[in-house]
């Protein structure tokens, strides 16, 4: 008969670990904020941009060149969600995008309503990021050797 003590507990919650059901909705919420924004974001913006362009007068505040990259930015990051490894990291740059996204909404397009929506995204993220701090030191670590 095994049992476990309420110190291993403490102890893999002091190591920065999620727990099991804390991770299981990590990993929900990386999947499905990877695929909106592999998929229904960024993807948009690279597969049919003078599409976008025209039919989304809010963009044409942003350079045509500047639209590119967001889409691969938001791509990357999309895909950095669903990469164990890189999910902090992609988080955290998907957080700063976010900001500055709804900063684009309330201030160059004239939309601070549609501000709530980037902003709360980039709290998700900062909390995922959060959580995954683990993997973003030993991300840091493998790189610095």
């Amino acid at each position: 008969m095994t049992t476990t003590s309420p110190v291993t507990a403490v102890s893999a919650d002091i190591a920065g670990r999620p727990g099991t059901i804390r991770n299981r909705v990590l990993w929900t919420l990386q999947i499905l904020l990877g695929l909106f924004f592999v998929i229904a974001s960024g993807g948009p913006k690279l597969v049919i941009p003078n599409a976008l362009a025209d039919n989304a007068p809010e963009n044409l505040t942003i350079p045509f060149a500047l639209l590119v990259f967001i889409g691969l930015v938001e791509v990357a990051g999309g895909i950095g969600l669903l990469v164990p490894r890189l999910a902090a990291f992609a988080a955290v740059g998907l957080s700063v995008l976010t900001v500055l996204a709804a900063g684009t909404q309330a201030f160059l397009a004239g939309e601070p309503a549609m501000a709530i929506f980037p902003l709360v995204l980039a709290v998700v993220f900062a909390w995922i990021a959060y959580e995954r701090r683990a993997d973003l030191v030993a991300l840091r670590d493998s790189l610095s050797r």
